[in-house]
């Protein structure tokens, strides 16, 4: 209950953000961490804050971006035995630690105007899915999930189209509709902003 009390009070204070999710384990030379900090940049331009997991790889990326947009930094961090602390790219009164993963994920879905999702690992596809149910079973309003790396999350949807819908009837042909796939960082940032205008909506702050 506190960490749900400390998220709040802290969330409810910085204004319309994206989430950004992604490996940890991601290194600097990769070119996803390289789009992920153009990603953090590119939104804080836009106006935007960026919200990460607030630890290592894509997360400090897309928080570096923010930090070097001038923009708002903010991390969500999970304390784990086998990470590493908070990346330095967060603002000092925009970093949370979290116990719990159902908190912290709690408040990324309350909080992001939209998840930018790189590769990563079993907590990306964790994260991802969890926004894909929610949006689908009308739990939480419908907000622009953007997927970077067609060549990494091709197997994936072409997994679900084939095997999860035509094959076994498990989804529509609707829940595609829910999430857009691209390559660059200009992409990505273009399909956040272009979702408001398209619907007339703001964001929610």
């Amino acid at each position: 209950m506190a960490e749900f009390v400390e998220g709040y009070d802290t969330l409810a204070k910085i204004g319309p953000s994206v989430a950004v999710f992604g490996s940890a384990r991601t290194k600097p030379e990769n070119q996803y961490y390289i789009v992920a900090e153009e990603i953090g940049y590119k939104l804080t331009e836009l106006g935007y804050g960026v919200i990460t997991g607030g630890g290592p790889g894509i997360m400090e990326a897309a928080n570096k971006g923010a930090s070097r947009g001038k923009g708002k930094s903010i991390g969500i961090n999970i304390d784990l035995p086998f990470e590493q602390s908070a990346n330095p790219y967060i603002d000092n009164d925009k970093l949370i630690n979290f116990d719990h993963f159902f908190v912290r994920k709690t408040m990324f879905m309350k909080y992001s105007q939209g998840f930018i999702v790189l590769p990563g690992g079993f907590g990306t596809l964790d994260e991802l899915f969890e926004a894909l149910t929610l949006i689908q079973t009308g739990k939480i309003g419908r907000f622009p999930i953007v997927l970077v790396g067609k060549k990494y999350w091709g197997g994936m949807i072409k997994w679900l189209k084939e095997t999860m819908h035509s094959e076994e009837h498990n989804i529509s042909v609707e829940a595609f509709e829910l999430f857009s796939v691209v390559d660059t960082a200009e992409e990505a940032v273009k399909e956040i902003d272009s979702f408001y205008g398209k619907y007339l909506l703001s964001p929610n702050f």
